[in-house]
């Protein structure tokens, strides 16, 4: 199988807005937004979804979401809320099978979501 879509946006060979980056994780902005804020936290170690995860993973597993908060502090969501949504698998809606966290604001957000 070849590297997917987040591999190759985090080695810079397709483009992406980026908010963010370090040794582990790389945040940017989704192409297809559905919300006003919408980034994606993708860790840098191909993980296909969440099930996938294994106890090695815990460290970057706890980054992410530590991060996942801070983008969404530095895009000015902090106050006002946001959604943090993890998709696993089809039916869940996921869509690149590359673990990633979804950062949603800027409106209110219904739930059920849908």
């Amino acid at each position: 199988m070849g590297r997917t879509l987040f591999e190759k946006i985090a080695a810079r060979e397709l483009p992406a807005d980026i908010v963010y980056e370090d040794d582990m994780v790389l945040a940017f902005r989704d192409v297809h937004p559905q919300a006003p804020v919408h980034v994606l936290v993708v860790p840098k170690k191909p993980i296909s979804r969440i099930a996938d995860a294994a106890p090695g993973d815990r460290e970057i597993l706890g980054h992410l979401l530590l991060k996942a908060a801070q983008v969404a502090a530095s895009l000015g969501l902090e106050d006002s809320g946001y959604r943090l949504v993890l998709n696993n698998g089809r039916d869940g809606g996921e869509s690149v099978p590359h673990l990633h966290c979804h950062v949603l604001g800027g409106r209110a957000m219904g739930w059920p979501p849908g």
